[in-house]
């Protein structure tokens, strides 16, 4: 119960390899029974417990790529200082030997993450005067990190290899069809991942980034520019082909050939970048923003994937067994990958499409009134005479039209489940044509039209007293307002109905207490209400006439599908 408990510890502070090594050393009889900042405690199989201190730890950084410990023995006193890391970082490290290399390479053709872990036995003198440099490195004003990082590399010599780990990193549920749904939406799919290359193909080909059968470039390595010339034209050379390589490589192509291999890249149908570290990462979609002036969306689930979050135009984080550093620094958290087809296919189109519609009639009802005012002042010889006064623009403002305009926030064009089912829909997305120019200059000719018809038609049919005109062209705003909103939703939810009745009731109600702006004896005869509904029906008509000419002979790729 204990060592489970310690266990339980390790998966709120360290990585998902250290915490699978504990339990399968757990599993082959070495038991980890204690461990706090001082010191550790392991059960062997015959029961008997080694005691450890901790003298020294070397936290693990995404430039060293390892990290270490040094422990002295309780009973023995033998001095030990121990470290893991990826292999290319460990292999200068390690003695020689002609087995590491390759069996990296066969843990790594089959999907495994491998650790070098390796040992050196220390003297107390040796340590004595290593901790006395460290120290005085640590108290360093100036280049404390690289002085402190000379004195642990100094230790870091003629290691003695204990062994290769190899842990498998286990796709999360539905990764795969996420992956397909991406790709239909038109979204292009890039993977930066710090393993090894070939454990980085191996879990494209899993996931199906890359087909089984589509042909994949491996950009091979490159040591200088005229290399990386000669890579980029073979690389030019092939067509409909996924893209692998290496950070090394990709520095140097961008260092001297940036355009040209951004350009390229992006006409892959997948792309590759291994062995990248968290500012490579980031420094990637920094270039996609520049070069392709597209949106960026980047997803992690790690510490370094924070730099990479950061930089993204959206940045979603996947809280797990990595922690949730990156969950913490997104714009958005998600549990599991396979949320990301809902966030976007579901929750951002309708976000996009309610966001636009809310904002041109926020638009739409500010300006119309403003037309009104400006049309009212032109006849008038430019008086400075406000056609509404008081409770009239407060009410305008409020709830006689507030609540049908933000019932917009629940429209949806299609159904959920048929935009997850036809995930082509969200291509329509991309092109921006909800939120355009083009539709700021139609709203806001529908809104000078309307606001002209308004105030026109009032001063044209009014009889006798201004009071007239101010009820006429006020209710027939009030009414376009309401029927415009009607005639923008596209999937009518209960809230909407009665947001609608509602502000039409209170401002039927308010009539009556407005005496101050209404003729009360006027809003009740059968001139006032034809007028209105002439006014209103001129302003509203020829606008549902075009919409149902539009839908009749041009209608939206969802319109079938709502159908």
């Amino acid at each position: 119960m204990r060592c489970r408990e310690r266990v339980r510890q390790l998966e709120q502070k360290s990585s998902v390899n250290v915490v699978e090594l504990v339990r399968w050393t757990e599993s082959v009889g070495l038991t980890l029974v204690n461990r706090d900042l001082t010191s550790l405690q392991l059960k062997t199989p015959s029961g008997q417990i080694l005691s450890f201190y901790i003298l020294q730890i070397f936290p693990f950084t995404s430039e060293s790529k390892r990290m270490g410990i040094i422990v002295r023995e309780e009973s023995t006193g033998d001095i030990t200082f121990y470290m893991k890391g990826a292999d290319v970082a460990m292999a200068s490290i390690v003695q020689y030997n002609d087995w590491l290399e390759e069996e990296c390479g066969n843990m790594a053709r089959e999907g495994l993450r491998t650790l070098v872990v390796a040992k050196k036995s220390l003297s107390e003198e040796q340590y004595q005067d290593f901790e006395n440099r460290y120290n005085q490195a640590k108290l360093s004003i100036h280049d404390r990190n690289l002085k402190v990082a000379a004195v642990v590399e100094s230790l870091e010599r003629e290691m003695e290899l204990l062994c290769l780990t190899g842990v498998e990193d286990q796709l999360q549920a539905d990764v795969r069809p996420t992956l397909e749904l991406l790709r239909n939406a038109g979204i292009k799919i890039w993977m930066l991942t710090g393993d090894k290359l070939e454990t980085a193909t191996c879990i494209a080909k899993s996931s199906h980034l890359v087909s089984r059968n589509q042909d994949i470039h491996v950009f091979r390595p490159v040591s200088n520019r005229g290399e990386a010339h000669l890579e980029l034209n073979a690389f030019r050379r092939k067509h409909d082909c996924a893209l692998v390589i290496s950070g090394d490589s990709l520095e140097l192509c961008l260092r001297y050939y940036e355009h040209e291999f951004v350009e390229l890249a992006c006409q892959c149908p997948a792309v590759v970048c291994c062995r990248c570290s968290p500012t490579q990462k980031a420094q990637i979609v920094t270039l996609l923003q520049q070069h392709t002036a597209n949106r960026t969306c980047a997803i992690g689930d790690g510490g370094n994937d924070v730099s990479m979050i950061q930089a993204a135009d959206c940045g979603i984080g996947i809280e797990g067994k990595e922690g949730k550093q990156a969950s913490l620094a997104a714009d958005f958290s998600i549990t599991q990958f396979k949320h990301i087809g809902r966030l976007l296919m579901v929750h951002g189109r309708n976000s996009y499409k309610r966001s636009a519609a809310l904002g041109q009639f926020v638009m739409h009802r500010g300006m119309i009134i403003s037309t009104m005012q400006a049309v009212f002042s032109s006849i008038f010889y430019f008086a400075s005479v406000p056609l509404y006064q008081g409770f009239l623009m407060v009410g305008y403002a409020t709830i006689y039209t507030m609540f049908p305009v933000f019932s917009l926030v629940l429209d949806q064009d299609v159904k959920p489940e048929m935009a997850l089912l036809y995930p082509e829909l969200y291509k329509d997305l991309t092109k921006g044509r909800s939120l355009s120019f083009k539709t700021f200059l139609i709203w806001v000719l529908v809104s000078v039209y309307q606001g002209g018809i308004l105030m026109y038609g009032a001063l044209v049919l009014f009889e006798s007293e201004f009071v007239h005109v101010v009820a006429i062209s006020f209710t027939a705003l009030i009414l376009t307002e309401l029927l415009m909103v009607a005639l923008t939703i596209r999937t009518w939810h209960w809230l909407m109905v009665v947001a609608e009745f509602f502000s039409l009731g209170c401002y039927l109600a308010s009539l009556a207490f407005l005496n101050e702006y209404f003729d009360f004896s006027f809003i009740t005869t059968w001139p006032f209400l034809w007028k209105v509904s002439a006014i209103t029906l001129v302003s509203c008509l020829p606008l549902y006439i075009i919409k149902y000419l539009k839908r009749k002979f041009s209608p939206p790729s969802y319109s079938k599908l709502s159908s």
